[in-house]
């Protein structure tokens, strides 16, 4: 009988119930950056249109911008990882949610394309590092079983945050303008104090930090046994980053744009309701993922999901009849955005506390230089070519993808180290 209990908590709410408070802030504290984090990008492919009339910017221009801050992020999620190990979990969400904020909210005020270059950098320095100290963290404070499904929530934060922003800009845009976004997109730095106050550092990190394995240099994660594993890790990392910035952060602009320059031209408000839906999908793909890699293993999930979100995007990119994507958007979302909810869970199990945000940091943010040129492609392809052919550059990408994992080790269940 305990047995089936223990199952039929494990496939239900019951382990998020019975967790500790401390497990439970610690989840709260990672969800509210990523949600935070996910908002703040969110709000730049939503005041696009805008921003690109208000300053006389190309397409490719407006998607150059994206990718500056995708490389701030590569960038800023192994600062952040390094500090993370050094100073603690917690210091280095702290820190991220306070940069990003800070300047999203100067891009409201930016008067030219420099400045509003600058901000995009440091708001990217910023974001590279909540998801890299989130993961550690709740990767940390959670059981061994629970893992994958903890992660899977906290991932799930993204995309509420992604449809938050979408509601909003339906509201705030049409009224208030471009520069209220980004203004709004300011007040997550108030989370901080609460984080500050009310979320300790997991027991794991302090034992390492009492033995001193701390002070473990990035360096580690480059030599045996390590090697292999972290240029597994990076090139899967790379396929399913700039899939994933190549398909979301042109998608606001494709169902915006009008017919002549290969757009969708819906209105506003319609838009808001396809994003919604992709994003209502995208939420039960993250937490979903969780349990799915929790019982059936992470190479079988991540293949499965990765190969099927291969072919939804193609044929969103191949349609703009709104019934059908409003039909295709919440799978699209949900398996092609739910494989992320894997990688927290994955990295954690395959370094040890030492160098592992570090390690996170590194592994998976190094994949945002390539997800970097995502915007600029996408932008330069939709412009010549049209949004069908520059989505199945993400198809191919998330096929790749799938097909790193014959070097990855299954790891569902390890005990951390």
């Amino acid at each position: 009988m305990t047995s089936v209990a223990a199952s039929a908590d494990a496939m239900t709410l019951g382990w998020l119930r019975v967790a500790p408070p401390a497990s439970k802030r610690a989840l709260v504290a990672a969800a509210l950056g990523w949600l935070f984090d996910g908002f703040d990008i969110m709000v730049y492919s939503m005041v696009l249109t805008a921003v690109i009339a208000e300053f006389g910017m190309s397409k490719a221009l407006g998607g150059a911008l994206g990718s500056l801050t995708l490389a701030a992020s590569a960038l800023g999620g192994v600062v952040f990882g390094t500090l993370a190990d050094r100073r603690g979990r917690r210091t280095g969400i702290i820190t991220s949610v306070l940069m990003y904020s800070l300047f999203t909210a100067a891009c409201g005020l930016a008067q030219s394309v420099w400045q509003l270059a600058i901000f995009r950098f440091l708001l990217g320095l910023g974001m590279g590092g909540a998801w890299t100290a989130g993961a550690a963290l709740v990767s940390e404070s959670w059981p061994d079983r629970h893992r994958g499904k903890a992660i899977g929530l906290m991932q799930s934060a993204w995309a509420i945050g992604y449809g938050a922003a979408a509601l909003l800009s339906a509201i705030v845009l049409p009224r208030f303008g471009w520069r209220a976004m980004f203004l709004i997109g300011g007040l997550p730095a108030l989370c901080a104090l609460w984080i500050h106050r009310s979320v300790d550092e997991p027991e794991i990190w302090k034992a390492s930090r009492r033995s001193r394995t701390a002070s473990a240099s990035l360096g580690a994660i480059f030599k045996s046994p390590y090697r292999r594993i972290t240029i597994s890790m990076v090139s899967l990392s790379l396929c399913t980053l700039y899939a994933y910035w190549a398909f979301n952060f042109w998608v606001p602009a494709y169902l915006t744009l009008p017919a002549a320059q290969h757009g969708a031209a819906f209105s506003t408000n319609t838009v808001a309701m396809l994003l919604v839906a992709m994003n209502v999908g995208g939420w039960f793909g993250y937490v979903t993922f969780g349990y799915v890699s929790d019982r059936f293993g992470r190479r079988p999930s991540f293949t499965t999901y990765l190969l099927t979100a291969a072919c939804l995007v193609l044929l969103y990119g191949a349609t703009q009849s709104r019934v059908l994507l409003l039909a295709l958007g919440p799978f699209v979302g949900f398996f092609g955005t739910g494989y992320m909810s894997g990688f927290g869970a994955v990295i954690a199990e395959l370094y040890p506390t030492s160098v592992r945000a570090a390690a996170t940091g590194f592994t998976f943010n190094i994949g945002r230089v390539a997800s970097a040129l995502a915007p600029l492609l996408i932008g330069s392809l939709a412009q010549t070519r049209g949004f069908g052919v520059a989505f199945a550059t993400a198809s191919a990408a998330l096929v790749l993808g799938a097909l790193t994992w014959v070097y990855i080790p299954e790891t569902r269940g390890q005990a951390l180290t």
